[in-house]
């Protein structure tokens, strides 16, 4: 169960990279995008065919970032060039990106397992600092040894990338050219007003957006020691049930709190996914069915939610008004047996 559990933290903050670029186009954008399933594939194709033939495993986590970056940008291209619907630009590139990945990857599958990825090169420099030892004695310290997993490699490491690439993120919406982004997503009418350039911001905001989304595949793959062609069938889901789920939970009234929320999201929904697993009647071939479960209570939760809140304000504000009323009444009663006594 623990290791269950340390299992969905590393695959939940490999993901929330995605998520994080899935909330640039949702959110920032208001870009229906499901060039994600496609660009997922990329990211992940091009890293492993470069790992096969000899390549650096980080640059080529950054080649497959840069792959979907221009995926994303073709997409924005279909849209504001071609006058093409938001979502139907997705869906085509989407469907050509199935025949590129596979194009790149001249088979279906590609393993891993005995190349050098990200995780194993790190990990050289791990065992020599001896840091898992470092970090179990700590456990020791408070008796919780146990509970310790067999190697904290891969939630350190994430951990300090996603904050890396989370703060870049914060700091890019906060200046002038992230400002007239999160515009163009608001109100492109009024950006155009003041001859800004919203096709280029839509355009390079999918190619980041998408070039998030192609990382978080490349280093999934090398976690999951192959690349598939059928990787990133309903990745689009997964990262709106992280940004839903973030959101709904940890609220998104600033930049800085909505991206920290959508990481939170992602992390909390692979561990949904991984207890909902456990349940007896329950297999890995549900896991879409799961997904698509854990997405509509995330969207229907906050609405009933409201409407019961709204509902307790109404009935208290009726009890209030009944209550004045009833005291207005004792009040005049009070006031005519006065009147009448004097009389």
């Amino acid at each position: 169960m623990v290791t269950a559990l340390y299992g969905a933290l590393e695959s939940g903050l490999i993901y929330a990279i995605m998520a994080l670029g899935v909330y640039l186009t949702f959110r920032i954008l208001d870009f229906p995008d499901l060039t994600v399933d496609g660009s997922f594939v990329t990211g992940g194709a091009v890293s492993a065919i470069m790992i096969v033939n000899g390549s650096d495993p980080f640059i080529s986590v950054l080649a497959g970032g840069a792959a979907g970056f221009l995926a994303g940008c073709v997409t924005g291209l279909l849209h504001t060039h071609g006058k093409i619907n938001p979502l139907l630009s997705g869906i085509i590139m989407m469907i050509a990106l199935y025949s590129i990945n596979l194009r790149i990857m001249e088979k279906p599958t590609i393993p891993l397992l005995n190349q050098t990825t990200w995780f194993k090169e790190i990990g050289g420099f791990w065992e020599r600092a001896d840091l898992d030892g470092i970090l179990l004695s700590l456990f020791s310290v408070v008796g919780l040894e146990a509970y310790a997993p067999k190697t904290f490699l891969v939630i350190i490491s994430m951990t300090l990338l996603v904050i890396v690439i989370k703060k870049l993120i914060d700091w890019m919406l906060a200046t002038e050219a992230g400002l007239a982004l999160r515009a163009t997503g608001d109100n492109d009418r009024m950006v155009k007003s003041f001859s800004a350039n919203t096709k280029g911001y839509i355009i390079v905001g999918l190619g980041i957006s998408n070039g998030l989304v192609a990382i978080s595949g490349a280093l999934v793959s090398q976690y999951n020691g192959f690349a598939d062609i059928n990787l990133g069938i309903g990745m689009i889901i997964v990262g709106l049930a992280s940004v839903i789920i973030g959101e709904g939970l940890f609220g998104k009234d600033r930049i800085v709190r909505a991206t920290m929320a959508v990481v939170l999201g992602a992390v909390i929904y692979r561990l949904i996914i991984s207890l909902a697993l456990r349940v007896d009647f329950l297999d890995a071939s549900d896991m879409k069915l799961i997904t698509a479960v854990i997405v509509v209570g995330a969207l229907v939760m906050p609405i009933w939610w409201k409407q019961m809140n709204e509902k307790k304000k109404r009935l208290s504000r009726k009890k209030e008004a009944g209550a004045t009323e009833d005291e207005h009444q004792k009040g005049e009663g009070a006031s005519q047996i006065a009147t009448t006594e004097a009389d």
